[in-house]
C-alpha cells in the first residue's frame, strides 16, 4: 500500500482527509469559485412561438401551438424557474383554467432534444390547481375561493394565477434543466385547447448561462 497525501499547494499545511465511511469532506462556500474561467450570466427568456408571439391566449384545440425557449448562443443555458401568468376576468377558481372550464386536453410542458428525445414535465395541465401543484414555488396568497389568486387590476376585472415551477425543488436539478450550447434543445409549452377567452397567459424562463 502506498500512502498518499493531498496537500494544499499554498504552504498552509492543510491536507485532505478520508472520513469514517470512506468519503472525502468538502466545504460548500456561499459563492462560486473566485478563479472560475467562465463567467456565469443570468438567463431570462420569454416563451414564444415560431413567429415570436409570446401570448398563449390562443386556440390550440384544432392544431396545437408550441411556445419554446432555447439556449443562448455560445452558452449552455440552465432553466431553474418557469414563471407563468394566467389572467382572466369573471370568476377564476382552482377547478377552472383561469375562468374557463377545466380544459379537455391540457397544457403540456416538456424538454425537447433532437438526440435524446423528450422529457415530460407535465403531460396535460387542465386546471389552475394542477398548475399550482406542479409550481411548488407558487406564493400562497389569499384564502378560500381567492386562494393563490392575485388581483392585478386594482379592483377591476382581471385576476391572475402565478404558478412558478422550480426545477431544483421539484426535480432535484441543482442548477435547473440544461439546454446544451449549439444544440436544438428547447423547453416547450404546448397549448392543446382554446384559450382565447383568457385575458393574459405567458411564461418566462429564468436561470443562468454558463
Amino acid at each position: 500500500m502506498i500512502k498518499t497525501i493531498i496537500a494544499d499547494g499554498h504552504g498552509t499545511g492543510n491536507v485532505s482527509r478520508i472520513n469514517g465511511e470512506g468519503e472525502t469532506g468538502v466545504v460548500v462556500h456561499p459563492h462560486p469559485p473566485k478563479d472560475e474561467a467562465i463567467l456565469a450570466r443570468p438567463y431570462r427568456s420569454v416563451f414564444a412561438d415560431s413567429g415570436s408571439t409570446e401570448s398563449m391566449a390562443v386556440d390550440g384545440s384544432g392544431t396545437s401551438v408550441e411556445y419554446f425557449v432555447s439556449p443562448t448562443a455560445g452558452f449552455d443555458s440552465y432553466i431553474k424557474v418557469i414563471s407563468v401568468i394566467i389572467g382572466d376576468g369573471g370568476s377564476p377558481a382552482l377547478n377552472k383554467f383561469g375562468a374557463l372550464a377545466a380544459l379537455a386536453n391540457g397544457v403540456e410542458i416538456f424538454l425537447d432534444t433532437q438526440d435524446l428525445g423528450t422529457a415530460i414535465v407535465h403531460g396535460g395541465i387542465k386546471t389552475n390547481l394542477e398548475f399550482i401543484r406542479l409550481g411548488t414555488l407558487t406564493g400562497a396568497i389569499g384564502t378560500g375561493t381567492d386562494a393563490y389568486l392575485a388581483d392585478v387590476s386594482g379592483g377591476s376585472t382581471e385576476k391572475s394565477y402565478l404558478p412558478t415551477i422550480d426545477f431544483a425543488q421539484t426535480f432535484g436539478l441543482q442548477y435547473g434543466v440544461r439546454l446544451r450550447k449549439s444544440s436544438e434543445d428547447k423547453m416547450v409549452i404546448r397549448i392543446n385547447d382554446d384559450l382565447t377567452g383568457l385575458t393574459t397567459m405567458n411564461a418566462i424562463a429564468y436561470g443562468l448561462d454558463f
